[in-house]
């Protein structure tokens, strides 16, 4: 027996690949979306559909912008001697909401993860690279999670840089073991990058 038409099954099912959407949450969006006016849903479609279609990567440091680089690495009042390495396109989002970070980042779209076949071949770490030979950079903060990925990347990362005599550090510990940049408090996250050490 179906529980719902096709429509709004499928609706639900599409709802339910998002990530943190249940399938109790996943209804309640598919039902919001039904009784919403034929405009509202239009325009919700066609955002989704010009975001897809417009967001692209920065050449620079690969964070998500709709222009070939990004308003942070356009930006000349920037420290550029200066990269944050990060996981997450968020994760850029959470620091500069603390407002006292001023060089430029680096989005690796994920961390090495062995156990799920990803390797450094995988995430942006080739573009960090060459990025780096290209540019005078003085220090690299690692801020990746504080998970056994985002450390196993750290070490991945500080093991190459160090030689080439590079400043590397990590944020300090200030966010949980186990938690993601885009849910800790600006204070937190301020804390952590003041308390960051040399690896």
């Amino acid at each position: 027996m179906h529980e719902f038409t096709t429509p709004i099954a499928s609706l639900i099912e599409a709802f339910s690949k998002l990530p943190g959407i249940g399938r109790k949450t996943a209804q309640r969006l598919a039902f919001h979306v039904i009784s919403m006016e034929g405009r509202e849903v239009t325009q919700l479609a066609r955002a989704i559909v010009e975001a897809k279609k417009n967001i692209r990567y920065c050449q620079v440091c690969c964070n998500f912008t709709d222009h070939e680089q990004c308003t942070i690495c356009r930006d000349t009042r920037r420290d550029h001697s200066i990269i944050c390495v990060v996981e997450d396109p968020r994760d850029v989002a959470a620091l500069e909401k603390t407002r006292e970070y001023h060089g430029l980042y680096h989005v690796l779209h994920g961390a090495i993860s062995p156990l799920e076949g990803i390797g450094p071949e995988d995430i942006k770490i080739k573009e960090l690279l060459a990025r780096v030979a290209e540019e005078p950079v003085e220090e690299i903060i690692l801020a990746t999670n504080p998970t056994i990925e985002g450390e196993a990347t750290a070490m991945y990362l500080a093991r190459i840089f160090k030689p080439a005599g590079i400043t590397v550090s990590r944020i300090g510990y200030g966010i949980p073991v186990g938690g993601d940049l885009e849910y800790v408090d600006e204070v937190t996250l301020l804390k952590a990058m003041e308390g960051r050490k040399k690896l």
